[in-house]
């Protein structure tokens, strides 16, 4: 049974006031038309196997196959588009694990921009390589001991460029908010009802805003956040009323979801929109990735994997809504996909 640790709930989520400047939902409909040239309109796909295991619709929105294989695309496109033409010329800044970097460096590379990414020494090989293609200057740092937010500050202050943060910005937030919009158009046209909405978090932009698209269009879904044990900042600040730092022991495979403290703009928004935090081990999420190469027939890094990590935890319960499964990215390195494979061959 899980305990407390590894579950929020949040009864009260509508309370608390905050003075940030929240995107809005209309903030995500302009970003839907900013972006609509270069973003592509990821797949919702059902699955009769998982539908039976889980005894209800399951919908999985499939952002492996955006560009760069991660829904980061949509929000560093949204947010570089913001920027004043005449402030362009000097580039773009990020700091990121691999999937906000490939994000930034392929819009940045789109619109002729140059992109500088700050990260992590023991960042996946694969997201490495990956931003690497676009174009973009790499500036490694280690993550134990260096503050990836000042070196990229730093970078900044010399070349004049805009930093791009990979989630507590609104531009970015409303850009992410555009997967939870198409989920929201795609199944109100089938004349199906969303009951709840599994969805990564790390930071909490894609969280926050595929929360607020689909809690606007339907009021009564609820939002289900999911976290890696010991790196649960949303759950936990969420429960505690404020924004906690945690303080991991150990890392996890689900790299791209290692932040050790929420936004200040997405715990804001989190507070009312979330319903609910999972926290899933390791193990859980090389299950879920598992199930995706074998059941589902998509490639999903374990981080991207954690809302049907969670959904696999969960009791099969029948719903006459249905049930919805952000895959937030399929960045992977060859050896971990096996890795998980083979630990769970029937998953």
């Amino acid at each position: 049974m899980r305990t407390l640790k590894c579950a929020y709930e949040f009864a009260a989520y509508n309370a608390g006031s905050t003075n940030v400047n929240l995107p809005t939902f209309a903030d995500i409909e302009a970003a839907a038309a900013r972006i609509k040239p270069y973003a592509f309109e990821t797949p919702l796909l059902e699955n009769a196997n998982l539908n039976a295991r889980m005894g209800r619709r399951v919908f999985i929105k499939a952002e492996p196959f955006q560009r760069t294989g991660s829904f980061k695309f949509r929000g560093a496109c949204n947010r570089i588009l913001l920027i004043a033409e005449s402030e362009r010329k000097n580039g773009v800044v990020a700091f990121s694990s691999g999937n906000h970097a490939q994000g930034v460096a392929a819009a940045a590379e789109l619109f002729g921009i140059p992109a500088t990414i700050v990260m992590p020494s023991d960042a996946p090989r694969v997201k490495v390589e990956g931003t690497r293609s676009y174009g973009a200057e790499i500036v490694f740092y280690d993550r134990r001991s260096e503050d990836r937010e000042a070196i990229a500050s730093g970078i900044c202050a010399k070349c004049g460029a805009t930093l791009v943060r990979p989630f507590d910005d609104a531009g970015v937030i409303a850009g992410q908010g555009t997967i939870g919009l198409e989920v929201a158009h795609a199944l109100a046209a089938k004349g199906i009802a969303i009951d709840e909405v599994f969805v990564p978090c790390g930071g909490g932009g894609l969280l926050t805003g595929t929360a607020l698209a689909v809690t606007t269009l339907q009021p009564t879904a609820k939002i289900v956040a999911v976290e890696p044990y010991d790196y649960d900042g949303m759950g936990r600040s969420l429960a505690a009323g404020e924004r906690v730092r945690v303080s991991a022991k150990e890392s996890s495979i689900a790299d791209s979801l290692l932040p050790p403290t929420p936004g200040e703009i997405t715990f804001a928004l989190a507070r009312k929109v979330v319903s609910r935090a999972e926290v899933m081990r390791d193990d859980d999420f090389a299950r879920a990735v598992s199930y995706c190469v074998r059941t589902l027939k998509i490639v999903a890094e374990p981080g991207g994997a954690a809302g049907l990590a969670a959904l696999l935890r969960s009791a099969a319960k029948p719903s006459a809504g249905a049930t919805v499964v952000v895959i937030s990215g399929g960045n992977c390195d060859p050896e971990m996909l096996s890795a998980c494979c083979a630990k769970f061959p029937i998953p």
